[in-house]
């Protein structure tokens, strides 16, 4: 059985290789590429592995780009940097993914399931991949246009704190301490903002990481935030999105 590593950190590579030749010594890792390009060269000359460990974000572009020249693929496990929140969409049926840095016990549940072939078929992994594509090549929101007066104000979304709903209007506050009304529901930010940068805590907060400056404990398994640039109203991560708000932060 043989299995290629696609991974532009060399470290990383290494050390996945290491960890499969010891969960898996009859898996023979017969290639480690960098790059697409590189990447691209070895399927077009090479008889295909029964498994490709695929890194979705290479120097040169997408993991997602080496499989499309290929007119089949093998299976696949993804490996990513991206925090588990972030690409809270990924997991599908017959494909598997890692969050680096790589754990052994990770590591061996998809290489578990890859030997099971479980539920695994042609026109699945196809969907999923596409759906994989769509969720990591997605355009997110770069700035947003405010009226102040009668002119209009650009700001990037790096230069936003936080946004609030407030009797029934939607502000955003910029990390100078700035507010301003804009036209957009908190559920339409939701969808619109990069999931990296950006977390709805409650109903009415949708925080970004650099204004997160202190985290507390507070009763009924919640958390009491304090934001940069300071907000006189408490801001509280709700029950249900306590869980998820630490994966967010990798706490």
């Amino acid at each position: 059985m043989t299995a290629v590593i696609v991974e532009d950190e060399e470290f990383a590579s290494k050390r996945l290789a290491q960890l499969v030749s010891e969960l898996a010594p009859e898996i023979d890792i017969v290639a480690k590429i960098t790059s697409v390009e590189s990447g691209t060269q070895w399927f077009n000359k090479n008889k295909l592995p029964d498994l490709v460990f695929l890194d979705i974000q290479l120097n040169d572009g997408y993991g997602f780009d080496i499989l499309d020249g290929m007119e089949d693929h093998p299976p696949v496990i993804f490996t990513t940097a991206y925090n588990e929140f972030a690409i809270r969409g990924f997991k599908y049926n017959g494909v598997d993914y890692l969050l680096k840095p790589i754990v052994k016990t990770d590591l061996k549940g998809a290489l578990e399931k890859f030997k099971k072939n479980v539920t695994r078929n042609e026109k699945g992994a196809t969907e999923n991949l596409e759906h994989l594509k769509q969720l990591f090549h997605k355009e997110y929101k770069h700035r947003f246009m405010v009226k102040v007066g009668n002119q209009f104000r650009s700001f990037n979304v790096e230069d936003i704190a936080f946004f609030k709903s407030h009797e029934g209007m939607i502000c955003l506050y910029t990390h100078s301490g700035q507010t301003y009304p804009i036209e957009y529901t908190i559920d339409q930010l939701e969808n619109i903002l990069n999931p990296i940068h950006f977390f709805r805590i409650n109903r009415k907060f949708m925080v970004s990481v650099r204004a997160v400056v202190e985290i507390h404990s507070y009763f009924n398994s919640r958390l009491l935030l304090k934001l940069l640039p300071k907000e006189e109203e408490q801001v509280i991560v709700s029950r249900e999105r306590t869980t998820n708000f630490k994966k967010w932060l990798d706490m």
